[in-house]
C-alpha cells in the first residue's frame, strides 16, 4: 500500500536573506517540494540546508509552507534524500543510508559543458567537488540529458533516469505582483523595447545571436524598434575587446539604440523595460526564463526545441527565420496579446508543480526507487 514518504531536498544557503534570483537552484528545490506536497499522498517534505548559514525572516519564500532545517539537525528518518541545491558529505551520506534511506542526485545543470569549460579555460572546480559514489539513482531533467547524462552516470556510478521538468509561477509572481498589471505584458503603443537576458557565462546561453536578430530586424523596420537592452553584458563591452569591436559595426549601436547592462531580475526588467524578449540557446533547450516570459504574456523569440509550442519559435541558429518572427511580433503581436498570454499559460500547464499528472509521474519514480 502506498504511503506518504518523508522527503528531504538539499539547498545551500549563501546568506540569511537568500534571494530566489541568485540562480535557478533555489527555485528548483522549492518547485520540487511543492510538487511532492501536491501529491494525493501528501508527502512530508523538508528543505535541508547544507551550509552553516541560518535563514531569517527576510528569506524570499514562506518557510511555514517550505520549512528549512540544518541537515545535521534533521530529526527525520528520511525515506528519500534528494541532493539538489547543496552537496552532502561522505559522513552525511553514510548516516542517511545506514537508516535505510534512498539517496537521489537531482541533476539540473549542464555539468558536462561546465566541466569541459573548466578544463579548457583552467577554471578551478574539481578541488572543491566530492564525487559521491553512493547514490541510488540519478534524476536528470530533459534539457541537460543529451549533454550530461552519460558523463554523470559514469562518474557517479549508478543508473540515471530522465525525469519531467517542474516549474511554478510562485517565485515570479512574488516579485511581479508589485508592478502594474502584476508585471504582465501590456501594449505600450510605442516603438518596441527589445530585451536580451542571457547569462553570458558559457557557450550555451550567450547574447550574440539575439543581438544579430535584433540588428537584422532594425535594418528592416527601424521605426518599430525603440531600444535594445542586453543584460549581463556590461563586462563584455568594458573588458572584452572582441565583443566591443563587433558591436561597433551594428546599425542599432551606431543609432545609439542599444545598451549593455549588468545583472537584472527578470520580473522587474520585464515589467519596466521590456516589450519583446529575444533568446538563443545551444544545447539547453528549456529553462525557467522561457516560462517566465511566456507566463507573463511577453512575446518570446526563441529556439528552444522542447517548447516549440510556446512563444515565437525559430530553429537552430537561423537568424533569418528568427528575424521574420521578430518582425511579425513587432507588427502584429498587439492585435491578440490577451489570447497569446492565455495560450502560453495553457501550454505551460504540463510543467506546473500542481499538475496532478506530473505529481503522479513523480510518485511512480519515488515508489520505484523505494521498491
Amino acid at each position: 500500500m502506498l504511503r506518504p514518504l518523508r522527503i528531504g531536498i538539499t539547498i545551500g544557503l549563501s546568506s540569511p536573506n537568500e534571494s530566489l534570483w541568485i540562480n535557478g537552484i533555489k527555485q528548483n528545490a522549492l518547485f520540487l517540494a511543492k510538487l511532492f506536497q501536491s501529491s494525493p499522498l501528501n508527502h512530508d517534505v523538508v528543505l535541508l540546508n547544507t551550509t552553516n548559514v541560518r535563514p531569517d525572516s527576510r528569506t524570499e519564500w514562506d518557510m511555514r509552507a517550505f520549512p528549512i532545517v540544518q541537515i545535521d539537525e534533521c530529526s527525520h528518518n528520511l525515506d528519500v534524500l534528494i541532493e539538489l541545491g547543496g552537496q552532502i558529505s561522505y559522513s552525511q551520506t553514510q548516516r542517511h543510508k545506514a537508516k535505510g534511506g534512498k539517496l537521489v542526485s537531482y541533476c539540473c545543470g549542464p555539468e558536462y559543458v561546465q566541466n569541459i569549460e573548466a578544463m579548457i579555460f583552467e577554471r578551478r572546480m574539481w578541488d572543491s567537488i566530492f564525487v559521491n559514489a553512493d547514490y541510488d539513482e540519478l534524476w536528470v531533467i530533459p534539457q541537460v540529458a543529451e549533454s550530461s547524462l552519460h558523463f554523470l552516470q559514469t562518474f557517479r556510478r549508478c543508473p540515471a533516469r530522465i525525469v519531467p521538468f517542474v516549474w511554478d509561477p510562485m517565485a515570479l509572481t512574488s516579485i511581479a505582483s508589485g508592478y502594474a498589471f502584476g508585471g504582465e505584458y501590456r501594449p505600450a503603443g510605442a516603438p518596441k523595447r527589445l530585451t536580451v537576458i542571457e547569462p553570458n557565462i558559457d557557450v550555451m546561453k550567450f547574447c550574440l545571436y539575439p543581438i544579430l536578430i535584433a540588428e537584422q530586424a532594425f535594418r528592416l523596420e527601424p521605426n518599430r524598434i525603440g531600444f535594445l537592452h542586453v543584460a549581463n553584458a556590461d563586462h563584455l563591452v568594458h573588458r572584452n575587446t572582441e565583443f566591443a569591436s563587433l558591436m561597433r559595426h551594428l546599425d542599432i549601436v551606431k543609432a545609439n539604440k542599444a545598451s549593455f547592462i549588468g545583472r537584472v531580475k527578470t520580473p522587474e526588467f520585464l515589467a519596466e523595460y521590456t516589450d519583446i524578449v529575444i533568446s538563443h540557446q545551444w544545447g539547453l533547450p528549456l529553462n525557467y526564463f522561457y516560462l517566465e516570459c511566456c507566463w507573463q504574456g511577453y512575446p518570446l523569440i526563441h529556439n528552444a526545441e522542447l517548447v516549440k509550442d510556446l512563444g515565437y519559435y525559430y530553429p537552430g541558429n537561423d537568424v533569418a527565420v528568427a528575424t521574420q518572427a521578430l518582425i511579425h511580433a513587432l507588427r502584429h503581436h498587439d492585435e491578440a496579446w490577451e489570447a497569446y498570454r492565455d495560450e502560453q499559460r495553457a501550454g505551460i500547464q504540463r510543467f506546473l508543480a500542481v499538475n496532478p499528472e506530473l505529481a503522479a509521474r513523480y510518485d511512480d519514480l519515488l515508489f520505484e526507487l523505494c521498491g
